[in-house]
């Protein structure tokens, strides 16, 4: 038997983190292209790019940094407070399956 839960964080009614976002700032930072991880997530850029968007208007700091041109054509990369974003949800997550599964534990069903 399984429990199943999805959490995520808000911050003034704004989605600030959740599973689905942390894939796309991790892929974000696997391919150096938001549409990249767009196309490996199988959804829009202008979807992943909402997602980001909303993510860092909810952020104290940007999750992400684009640089454009250059000799290698520019890409996104991940901010130190987007990473540090995904380690604390990652963190959290854990522990509330930890906990999620202690509770299943306790009953008999």
């Amino acid at each position: 038997m399984k429990i199943k839960s999805k959490i995520w964080i808000e911050t003034n009614d704004r989605i600030l983190i959740s599973e689905g976002r942390v894939q796309l700032l991790k892929l974000i930072e696997e391919t150096g292209s938001l549409n990249k991880a767009a196309k490996v997530m199988n959804i829009s850029y202008q979807k992943a790019w909402k997602l980001v968007d909303a993510s860092n208007k909810a952020a104290k700091s940007p999750l992400i940094e684009t640089q454009v041109g250059g000799n290698k054509g520019g890409g996104t990369v991940l901010t130190p407070y987007g990473k540090s974003l995904i380690n604390s949800f990652e963190a959290i997550n854990a522990a509330c399956w930890e906990f999620l599964d202690e509770q299943l534990k306790k009953h008999s069903l």
